[in-house]
């Protein structure tokens, strides 16, 4: 008997040393309030929304770019909030506005829609690819994003020397004084403005070699400008 008391006592001892076997509260669980869960889901859910209000907060974050374009300054909306619809569209308006005139059915005047197309898209990838294998630190439809919104110059510029070829039709000196310097303004304006939102992504030994590709870009832009406005 007195053994058979000895072993209780001992088992019971065990018993008050050992841990629970598992608890039913953990510190530092990452379950969140469903009230927390409810208020996220209903801010990523845009599905119940009228279409108006998207096509207006989209169309208000476009507006906002472009602001950010025509005053350049350090900042990372553009990084952050990247989209294509801005570059889409300004590409797609600087294609039809310098696409050429039909003369006959086998001649035209300038370049054809698709041309002036390409040529500014392939050029914003190969000068978005130059910069990724020259070690920017920035995404490549970051990069795609700032050349694309930072066309709105030159595409003010296209605006503009239409509106003069228009209105200076006898007066080929001139207008051609105007379309290099309303071009000119717009190129250096659109490089600035690109070198603003980039030029931090760069190793500071290569920048000059990410600078030159966007130099050319938008040269051969305001070149095309230039030579079919007239």
């Amino acid at each position: 008997m007195a053994g058979r008391m000895v072993d209780s006592t001992r088992i019971s001892e065990m018993n008050v040393d050992m841990p629970p076997a598992y608890s039913s509260s953990v510190e530092g669980e990452m379950n969140l309030a469903p009230s927390t869960v409810k208020s996220q889901w209903e801010d990523l859910n845009t599905l119940d929304e009228p279409i108006r209000t998207t096509i207006f907060r989209d169309l208000k974050a476009i507006a906002q770019k472009f602001f950010h374009v025509l005053i350049p300054r350090k900042s990372k909306a553009l990084l952050r909030d990247w989209d294509l619809w801005g570059p889409l569209m300004l590409t797609t308006f600087i294609a039809i506005m310098l696409q050429g005139k039909e003369v006959d059915d086998k001649h035209t005047t300038g370049p054809e829609f698709a041309q002036v197309f390409l040529i500014v898209t392939c050029g914003a990838v190969i000068v978005t690819l130059n910069s990724k294998l020259l070690g920017g630190s920035i995404s490549f439809f970051q990069s795609v994003c700032i050349l694309g919104y930072c066309l709105l110059p030159p595409a003010m510029a296209l605006i503009t020397c239409r509106i003069l070829a228009v209105s200076l039709q006898h007066h080929d000196t001139v207008l051609f004084l105007l379309r290099i310097i309303f071009t000119t303004v717009g190129f250096l304006w659109a490089t600035l403005a690109s070198l603003a939102f980039l030029g931090d992504t760069q190793l500071p030994n290569r920048k000059a070699l990410a600078v030159y590709p966007i130099f050319l870009f938008y040269l051969v832009i305001s070149w095309l400008i230039v030579s079919q406005t007239g």
